[in-house]
This record gives structure tokens, C-alpha cells and sequence, in this order.
């Protein structure tokens, strides 16, 4: 399977446009509940440009998107699961568009917005059958995938508690089920882990990993390490542009020269922050430990400016967080 998406831009300032006859699957009722469940894109504003010439081609495996708030991130989503119209640009998958495939796309796709907008009256198993229904999946099949999924997000116990009294991690749970309910091979996850613990986070991940092989999984999220181990390809994105789609690995090497760490004094620390890009602040016995982002050079040259202290620079290894403050750093 290959997705491709050629040169999609949307720019905001007429209103949201929906594709016509989308989600008009079990009467008018359904598709205005689906509707009001699909998120919305919070950052839009007039003339604001959300996606400018986005283009990639995907298959299966795992890509993590990563951005800032008001990069394009959701707006991308939004179009690639129809609930929004570019202005410009195409989504193909296997070389057909998605207008053409229509019913035929809808029935491979997942999807699993930021918002949660559930059915607070309904039990997590109320909730799973009925998207089960609205996506057409015959009941004895529903059953069966919804006991499994139940098992999976970890949910089977308290399957028959209304979703108004779960908490924020088991309803992002809940949601990640139904993305799954019709064994999409496409899907696309919009802050999947927000609110999960640790525990709950890492048996996700995983699962998604597993799922992987034969799906283009399209995950966005600001928790790095949700990514980073699992990610095939990471897709960076700023102000609607793609800055960067590489691997993890690569991604981490071009920071090369780039990551440093210092020990420095407690009342030092504002005057790093203020003259240079702060990685990260580790407390030790010995005083806070500092990482740095940046050329050497230039670190040395605004560290001169505090003529009291020594600095001491020494090269780190990079990770995938300081290569996202690196390429986001004047946003």
C-alpha cells in the first residue's frame, strides 16, 4: 500500500469546508454525531496559512509528526481523513484519489482525534458498538473485535462504566479502541497517549509497533519518546512546511557538534536561559547540570558575556528532543 500526498496547502479565513456527502453512512442523525465527535482545528484564523505545498508518499510502517502548536499538524489530519477540503493538493492512495475511492478509503481508515468529545451516558462498550455500527461492521465481527480491543487498551474490566466517569487517560483509551474497531490500514493517531501513565503509555506504544507491519500509522505527538523508539520515519513540521523526513537516527547524527552539557551554579541558570537555547536542566549533588543547544562558537561567544564565570562545554549524545528544539527554536 502507498499514500501519497502531493502538494496539499490549506490557508484559513473562509470558514471550514467540509467535503460533500462525507460520513453519510447510517442516515443524517449519524453522520451530525460523527461530525460533532471529529476535532476541529483550534488554530485557525483568517488568512492563516496552515499547510503550504505539504507533500510525502508513505507506506506501511510507523511516522511520527512532530511540530509545534500551529505548524499544520492537525490540519494535515483533518484532510487526509476527509473531515476537511485543501485548498490544493491531492491524497492518493495506490494511485487513486480519495474522492475516488470514497466509501472504499473511508472503510480502511482509522482515526483517533485530540478532542475528546465522547458520549458521557454511554459505557465504554456502548460506545464501541455503536461506532462499530456506524462504520458498518457486521455484529458478530463487532463483538469479536471489540473483546479483543478491550483487551488491548486495557479497558475489559470496566467495559460496562460510562465513559463520563473515566478518567482523561482511559478515554483517550476508549478512543484509540475505536480507531481500531474496523482493522484500519491506515490510521492515524492525534496525541494518542495524552494522559496515560507511564505503564499504560509503553503498552500503547508497543501495541501500535506490533499493529505496524502492514499499516501506515500516522502518529502526532509532542511526547518525543512516544516516537523515537518506535517510529520508522519522523516527519517535521513548522508553519505548514515540512522541514525534515528522515529516521530517528539520522535526525539525532545531524545534531553533531550541536549538544553540549555544563555544570553551572544555581543563580547562573537565567542567564543561560536567557542568552542560549536550554535543552535540559538536571539537579545534582553537585549543582545543576545544563544542556545546551548550538555551535560551539557561538555558545562561547554569549557565554563571554558573564565575565564572572568559567564555562566548561562538554559534547553530549543527541536525542530526538534537542533535534525538535533545535529545528523549533524561533518559534
Amino acid at each position: 500500500m502507498k499514500l501519497e500526498i502531493k502538494e496539499l496547502s490549506k490557508t484559513y479565513g473562509k470558514g471550514l469546508r467540509r467535503k460533500a456527502g462525507y460520513g453519510k453512512r447510517s442516515g443524517e442523525a449519524a453522520s451530525k454525531d460523527v461530525r460533532l465527535w471529529r476535532g476541529r482545528d483550534a488554530s485557525a484564523k483568517s488568512g492563516k496559512r496552515a499547510l503550504d505545498a505539504f507533500s510525502a508518499v508513505l507506506t506501511p510502517g510507523v511516522y511520527g509528526i512532530l511540530g509545534p502548536n500551529g505548524a499544520g499538524k492537525s490540519t494535515l489530519m483533518n484532510i487526509l481523513t476527509g473531515n476537511l477540503e485543501a485548498d490544493s493538493g491531492q491524497v492518493l492512495v495506490d494511485g487513486k484519489t480519495i474522492e475516488e475511492l470514497g466509501a472504499a478509503y473511508r472503510e480502511m481508515l482509522g482515526y483517533m482525534p485530540q478532542q475528546q468529545g465522547l458520549y458521557d451516558n454511554f459505557t465504554a462498550l456502548e460506545f464501541l458498538r455503536y461506532f462499530a455500527a456506524l462504520k458498518g461492521i457486521p455484529k458478530k465481527e463487532a463483538a469479536r473485535r471489540i473483546d479483543a480491543l478491550l483487551e488491548v487498551v486495557n479497558l475489559k474490566e470496566v467495559k460496562n462504566r460510562r465513559l463520563g466517569g473515566f478518567s482523561g487517560g482511559m478515554k483517550q483509551r476508549a478512543l484509540l479502541a475505536q480507531a481500531l474497531l474496523n482493522d484500519p490500514k491506515i490510521l492515524i493517531l492525534d496525541e494518542p497517549t495524552a494522559g496515560l501513565d507511564p505503564k499504560e503509555r509503553i503498552r500503547i506504544r508497543n501495541y501500535i509497533s506490533e499493529i505496524s507491519e502492514d499499516k501506515i500509522i500516522l502518529l502526532a505527538t509532542h511526547v518525543v519518546s512516544d516516537v523515537e523508539c518506535i517510529a520508522r520515519e519522523i516527519l517535521l513540521i513548522k508553519g505548514g512546511v515540512l522541514l525534515a523526513r528522515q529516521k530517528p537516527e539520522e535526525l539525532m547524527a545531524q545534531m553533531e557538534g550541536k549538544v553540549w552539557e555544563t555544570n553551572v551554579r544555581t543563580q547562573e541558570l537565567s542567564f543561560l536561559e536567557r542568552e542560549c537555547l536550554v535543552s535540559n536542566v538536571h539537579v545534582t549533588k553537585d549543582g545543576p547540570q545544563v544542556r545546551l543547544l548550538g555551535e560551539k562558537e557561538a555558545l562561547l561567544q554569549a557565554l563571554e558575556q558573564n565575565e564572572n564565570v568559567d564555562f566548561c562545554l562538554m559534547p553530549a549524545e543527541a536525542n530526538l528532543e534537542d533535534v525538535y528544539l533545535w529545528n523549533v527554536r524561533d518559534v
